[in-house]
């Protein structure tokens, strides 16, 4: 059983007082200073009503269309600004109270040009695709997109103006339907308005909207039909008006999702033993999505199963100091993620490994947006940070995991907001309370700034297990710091501040930021502490519309680390210029030179230690990008020149080379190949020499289904004259996955696959199966 341990909470607690004093007298302020609605330059347009439903089926006969309002998307807003559109574009819409129509004529005079394939939702950027952005506040912070590409495959997400990301994270259940001519293609779909958060009310209503168009051809050309401004960083205060919706209501939405989980698997160690360990998996489970109120919504899951279903994209990890970082798909934390965003990265919910239930409640009301969960762990995971480096700590117990976020939008231009969040075991603790803000100076200069306290606490022992200072063999390797790591309970304090200025043709930036030794934020990825860091930077556009290039951006920063102490870690300086063109072309050359402390790889030696050599690195790099027609996107990274030695603390010579290639085999097959090259050499011998391919193909059947093969390969040389440890000269790893995927919606889903690993190293001389599972997933959705 968890005991929480309130009286730790103080210092958080102290903190939430004073931040809602700080809301409570904003509030009363607000009273005589009421929100104002979307400070936009163009016209309002107004949304009629008509109670009649068309069939979504991509055929606008219906005679309501005649009756429907209608615009005329006539300017490209990227990469040009405000030019005539090569192609016309016409937008019917209008609402009955529970959806919003929207019905596209997309004309091309080229059909057969037309960019489209059948992909699986969300997964048609860089075809054409028309929709609709809504913000049902009209305030500029938050926007629902709605995308349909010619064969009526949906991409939806929201726009968070606050932190400047945009989440494909967010499904909604919505109707869509795609038709190509010989004109051109038609789009209609059918938006319940019960998926967007927005006040009832019996007073029309006053919306941002935009209606868009996607273009690729020689450019990919994003048409609207408003123009743009450059002159203002914000692309959500730019939106329309759209007046109407007074009979909307959303009602109490209701969706019961119970799950079912089949799997079989069998593992073991080959440099032990060739039997195998058989496992079985049976979980019966629920989730439930309610809106409360038509702000207000909450999930909840019994008995989840977290395990996602697609394989990680491989990365490489040799000679790296800091965790890899792997983004969450588990629908239960993705499902409304943009509520818990901030500044920095203070709920990662992968920490998060095998938890019996959660509880997640988000929404809005006026100016005040929230977000919160809960849920237990099995075990507890979290990183160890350090200035140099930073490495996972995992411990058998069980663990309580709660995160907050709140913000106040005071007006357009100022957000106050805060974070909460709670780690709690038995024998460990991890409290974290934020503050943050955004203040829009001007369109075009925006500050921000947020600042964090922490209370730690680790379990005994694991702080006893950490390595000493002799503890030299990365065999020992025990999650451990030098310095950062403690003893008993402790606290930390980080904080940022952050300048931007964005214009048409320039742009400057400007950051500092601190987080001192004893800084955690276990619910977060954090993985830097003991740092002082303060970054410069800025940039040039050139902006084109009559030749092969479309836009020539040089950009450039300089940035300085210390420690706690004032000792130096690192000072950069880099460059880079940019040409970006025709056929969707990147081209990017940069240098960079940078003083760096090295350190060893060594547990106990993550923090500078007073024995840490500063090196000074020189290093170039070049980007290409281009997709020639609609089949083929390829490119390449390469970096070149000084890297330290982590494993020898002295200077290395790095070759890193990371090609792509993407291809459309028809409209049903799509090939992504990603392989990886790292070779390093130290003291004129090699280091090491890394190869790592990613190789994914998919058949999509239709909008619903896909067939993926999934193989991942990795093989690592090392020299073993070049280290003073034992190590696997040679190294191999392969991963496959088989999966099939039935989605009706995103709630109510089908998965079946197969998934198989090896390894071989300079004990088995050749690759062994140590890993082979079979697994279904079900989910049906009732909804209400």
């Amino acid at each position: 059983m968890l005991k929480l341990r309130t009286g730790r909470l103080s210092f958080s607690a102290a903190l939430l007082f004073v931040f809602i004093t700080l809301i409570s007298s904003a509030n009363a302020q607000d009273i005589q200073n009421p929100p104002q609605l979307l400070k936009s330059k163009f016209d309002t347009i107004s949304i009629p009503f008509h109670n009649e439903k068309p069939t979504i089926d991509g055929v606008l006969d219906e005679a309501v269309w005649q009756k429907a309002g209608k615009a005329h998307l006539n300017y490209v807003v990227r990469p040009f600004e405000n030019t005539i559109p090569p192609v016309n574009t016409d937008v019917f819409y209008y609402e009955d109270g529970a959806n919003l129509y929207v019905a596209y004529i997309a004309h091309d005079f080229k059909p057969d040009d037309i960019r489209v394939f059948l992909r699986d939702r969300d997964d048609t950027w860089g075809q054409d695709m028309v929709g609709v952005k809504i913000d049902t506040y009209g305030d500029g912070r938050l926007a629902y997109q709605y995308f349909v590409n010619p064969l009526g495959v949906q991409t939806d997400s929201i726009e968070n103006e606050m932190t400047g990301n945009e989440s494909a994270s967010w499904n909604g259940i919505w109707l869509s339907e795609g038709r190509i001519t010989d004109k051109g293609y038609v789009v209609e779909f059918a938006i319940p308005l019960r998926l967007m958060n927005f006040e009832e009310s019996e007073e029309e209503k006053h919306w941002g909207i935009e209606f868009v168009r996607f273009y690729p051809r020689a450019d990919e050309l994003r048409i609207s039909h408003l123009p743009t401004d450059r002159d203002n960083a914000c692309n959500l205060c730019q939106m329309g008006g759209a007046r109407g919706f007074k009979n909307a209501r959303q009602g109490e939405s209701l969706a019961i999702v119970p799950t079912a989980v089949l799997g079989a698997a069998r593992t073991r160690d080959p440099e032990q033993s060739n039997d195998w360990d058989y496992q079985n998996n049976q979980e019966v489970g629920l989730n439930v999505n309610w809106s409360i109120t038509p702000e207000i919504s909450l999930q909840g899951t019994l008995n989840p199963d977290f395990s996602q279903v697609e394989a990680d994209v491989a990365q490489l990890s040799i000679n790296n100091t800091f965790a890899l970082f792997f983004g969450e798909r588990r629908p239960f934390f993705v499902k409304n993620a943009d509520y818990f965003s901030s500044f920095q990265n203070l709920i990662y919910t992968r920490n998060i490994n095998a938890p019996d239930y959660g509880l997640k409640i988000t929404g809005r009301k006026d100016k005040h947006s929230l977000g919160l969960f809960v849920a237990n762990d099995e075990q507890t995971t979290f990183l160890v940070p350090g200035n140099l480096g930073s490495s996972v700590a995992s411990f058998e117990e069980a663990s309580l995991n709660l995160g907050g976020r709140y913000r106040f939008d005071y007006s357009d231009d100022l957000a106050i907001g805060t974070v909460l969040t709670l780690r709690e075991a038995d024998h460990y603790h991890n409290y974290l309370s934020s503050i943050d803000l955004k203040y829009r100076l001007s369109d075009q200069d925006t500050i921000s700034a947020q600042i964090i306290a922490t209370e730690t606490e680790y379990p005994d022992e694991l702080y006893k297990g950490f390595c000493d200072e002799e503890c030299l063999n990365p065999s020992d390797y025990n999650e451990s710091t030098l310095r950062t790591n403690k003893e008993g309970s402790f606290t930390g304090l980080s904080y940022i501040l952050d300048y931007r200025k964005e214009t048409s043709n320039y742009y400057i930036r400007a950051r500092h930021q601190y987080a001192d030794e004893g800084y955690r934020a276990d619910l977060g990825f954090q993985s830097q502490v003991d740092r002082r860091v303060s970054v410069i930077g800025g940039g040039y556009n050139w902006w084109n519309e009559n030749s092969w290039w479309n836009n020539i951006n040089i950009d450039g920063d300089w940035d300085i680390s210390h420690n706690g102490e004032g000792e130096l870690i690192e000072k950069e300086l880099e460059g880079r210029i940019r040409i970006s063109g025709d056929y969707q072309t990147r081209f990017e050359v940069g240098a960079r030179k940078r003083d760096r402390v090295g350190l060893r790889i060594d547990p106990s030696i993550l923090a500078i230690d007073g024995n840490s050599n500063l090196f000074q690195e020189y290093s170039y790099k070049m980007f290409f990008r281009t997709s020639p027609n609609q089949h083929l996107n390829f490119g390449v990274f390469q970096r070149v020149g000084d890297e330290v030695d982590f494993v020898n603390n002295r200077l290395g010579e790095q070759v890193y080379i990371e090609p792509f290639i993407n291809l459309n085999l028809g409209r049903h097959i799509k090939l992504n190949m990603q392989h990886t090259y790292s070779k390093l050499d130290s003291n004129d011998k090699p280091l090491f020499n890394a190869n790592l391919t990613d190789i994914r193909m998919t058949y999509q059947f239709d909008q619903k289904q896909f067939f993926r093969v999934t193989l991942a390969y990795s093989d690592i040389s090392r020299n073993q004259d070049n280290y003073d440890f034992d190590v696997d000269e040679d190294s191999k790893n392969v991963g496959f996955q088989l999966l099939y995927s039935y989605k009706l919606n995103p709630l109510t889903k089908f998965f079946v696959g197969y998934a198989d690993s090896a390894y071989d190293n300079d004990s088995l001389n050749k690759l062994k199966t140590n890993q082979q599972s079979v697994f279904m997933k079900f989910s049906y959705a009732w909804l209400r």
